[in-house]
């Protein structure tokens, strides 16, 4: 159950690989992302944004995961 003295119903965070070769790289962005969630524990994710900014070497790769601190139901 959500924390009823915790101010926030949605949470976020935030991912891009480190700038420089492999910048680029989704399938590593996604492993790292997918890495994050685990750390974070019994969580229901409400949504995953994924962003691509041209750069003058590969594209800068960004994703957002929002989620709660309800369990998701079993």
């Amino acid at each position: 159950m959500t924390d009823p003295t915790d101010p926030w119903s949605v949470f976020h965070f935030s991912q891009s690989n480190p700038s420089g070769p492999g910048q680029g790289d989704v399938a590593a962005l996604l492993r790292r992302v997918a890495d994050s969630v685990d750390e974070l524990g019994d969580v229901r994710i409400q949504d995953v944004t994924f962003s691509s900014q041209v750069t003058e070497g590969e594209d800068d790769l960004t994703m957002t995961v929002y989620y709660n601190r309800e369990p998701a139901p079993r």
